[in-house]
């Protein structure tokens, strides 16, 4: 399950983001708030065509990509913009990611320039990523920001200075994003996202979810995830309302910036809603401008927490970047159900990597799932995957998608007996741990470094609140034993680790379960979870890295936890 928004019926045509910019060239509305400075449509889309000149006039042979690793910054949209006007390509890189990992994002897209900052320089450091040191833009350095020899300097620019840029010339069908998830073997995937798709959503998700051009647009969560750009930064450049940006996402910064800003709407992922929530009540709270939340994965009491106390209306839906499949939430889905699909589409539940129908999930007075083994499957769309527009350099992940005309989400999910929709987590080897997607894989290789340990399997158990959490099963070796504070300190040695990587869950066995041909296999670790006869460490503090015994208090608390936020039914059997 991913973030972006659901691809709500429209009869307009899609156009292009180039002309949606276009549009806003003579627009003195105001389009971009970022602390306390301010920038009009018409300024933006001067800011972004000066963007797109430069880009053209550094541009090399081959695909015309444009990596930025950026925190949310006003230069993150201006080359977005710039990119659209000028027929180039942004890769959204992810600045979680470390080491060789965020190399080879960056290679594998072939970003022939990278725009970034002084922080972003720091994780670049020493790395290979196949381009010359003078092909690295810096926004607060000498080689970014200025306009070059016949470029567009800052003023009012007329569309015609704009189509200069090279906006005349770009098609529906070129690709303008790649954003980045990750797929269940380890290897990074890059979503094909072309203007025409996106200047769809935009005019779509403006209409479906009531985008006006007086309101504010909040955006809390990073621009390199399809949260921020199709459920927000598109839809209200098609409608010329504002969009105020923060950094990065701050829980006990939200409201004040709310406040600042005035901002009427705004988009979350996951666990963002708790961590407002966790920030000190105040008895004002509920004294703010917001209108509606747009967002997925929050837990059901988390939202009405949040509806409660800042008394703004949330809407959840399910959909990916990839744009294969969706479910909305109605009136009548029961609490901590996905919905129903929009119409058109024919989602059902399929025995993972077949098309057989799963039968429908029943529950127990609590709400518990009885059927587990038989109603989890995968979600799928056989009505038709055509608004899948493939990932990049990756035959092996379209095909996993798409096959016979169905769209495999790489969901898990149950059905129940009146059609609803509810997720179930994902394939063994795909995480999504704070709204950040990845693989196991890249984890695997980075605990596998352990002197002591001679196998390891990293798999997803779920979070009693959103998403999943970490688990790690590891083999030691001979009579060695597991050292708790050891492998912390180990884990803070890994330069390559990501920042949401570290295991919560370390499982000790004797012997990893294996398949009749010698691999690993993860699905009786992931059923287990935690509730096994092994020895587990956990680390109870999020975000840091600091284990000891697990205890039947504790897997009461953790149980405790699934309960209050509706989530038992993902409990471990």
């Amino acid at each position: 399950m991913t973030d972006a928004p659901p691809p709500l019926e429209s009869t307009e045509p899609a156009g292009t983001v180039a002309e949606l910019l276009l549009a806003r060239a003579e627009d003195d509305g105001r389009g971009l708030l970022f602390g306390e400075r301010s920038w009009t449509w018409r300024e933006v889309v001067a800011e972004s065509a000066r963007r797109g000149a430069r880009a053209t006039m550094l541009r090399q042979a081959g695909p015309f990509h444009i990596g930025v690793l950026l925190d949310n910054v006003p230069d993150y949209l201006f080359w977005l913009g710039g990119a659209a006007l000028c027929g180039a390509t942004v890769v959204g890189i992810n600045p979680t990611r470390r080491g060789e990992e965020l190399a080879r994002d960056i290679r594998f897209a072939d970003c022939q320039l990278v725009v970034t900052d002084e922080s972003g320089s720091a994780l670049l450091e020493g790395l290979d990523l196949g381009l010359d040191p003078g092909r690295i833009l810096r926004i607060d350095g000498d080689n970014a920001g200025e306009p070059g020899p016949g470029e567009p300097g800052p003023g009012k620019p007329d569309p015609g200075e704009a189509d200069a840029a090279g906006a005349g010339a770009v098609a529906a069908t070129e690709l303008l994003l790649l954003l980045f998830t990750s797929g269940t073997t380890g290897s990074p995937k890059a979503v094909r996202c072309t203007q025409g798709r996106l200047a769809s959503i935009a005019g779509r998700a403006a209409v479906g979810y009531g985008f006006r051009r007086e309101d504010i647009c909040y955006c809390p969560m990073p621009l390199f995830h399809g949260n921020a750009i199709m459920a927000l930064w598109a839809p209200a450049l098609s409608v010329g309302a504002t969009v105020a940006l923060t950094r990065r996402f701050s829980a006990s910064g939200f409201l004040s910036d709310v406040r600042r800003y005035g901002a009427t709407r705004f988009t979350y992922v996951g666990k963002a809603l708790a961590y407002v929530l966790a920030t000190e009540v105040g008895a004002d709270d509920g004294d703010n401008p917001l209108r509606e939340g747009f967002g997925t994965e929050a837990s059901s009491p988390d939202r009405a927490a949040f509806e409660k106390r800042f008394g703004c209306r949330l809407v959840e839906g399910y959909g990916s970047s990839e744009g294969g499949a969706v479910l909305n939430v109605t009136p009548e889905t029961p609490a901590g159900s996905l919905g129903l699909p929009v119409p058109g589409d024919d989602i059902v539940i399929c025995r993972s990597g077949t098309t057989v129908e799963c039968p429908a999930a029943f529950f127990d007075g609590a709400g518990r799932l009885l059927n587990a083994d038989d109603a989890i499957g995968e979600i799928v769309n056989r009505g038709s995957a055509r608004s899948f527009e493939g990932y990049y350099r990756n035959e092996d992940g379209n095909a996993e998608r798409v096959h016979d005309g169905w769209y495999f989400t790489g969901d898990l999910g149950y059905r129940d007996a009146d059609g609803f929709f509810y997720f179930a987590g994902r394939g063994d080897d795909w995480l999504r741990v704070d709204s950040e997607n990845f693989a196991a894989g890249p984890v695997e290789r980075i605990v596998e470094r352990h002197r002591d340990f001679a196998a390891v399997a990293v798999y997803a158990v779920a979070d009693p609140r959103s998403g999943d959490q970490v688990m790690a099963a590891v083999e030691l070796k001979g009579e060695g034993r597991f050292d708790p504070e050891g492998f912390a300190r180990f884990l803070s040695e890994q330069s390559d680790m990501g920042t949401k990587w570290a295991p919560r869950f370390i499982r000790v066995m004797a012997e990893l379960p294996l398949t009749a041909t010698g691999k690993i296999t993860k699905g009786s670790l992931r059923r287990a979870a935690w509730v096994c006869e092994d020895p587990v460490y956990w680390s109870p503090e999020r975000g840091a890295a600091r284990y000891r015994r697990l205890t039947e208090a504790d897997r009461a608390r953790l149980a405790g936890e699934f309960e209050s936020y509706g989530r038992s039914a993902l409990l471990p059997q």
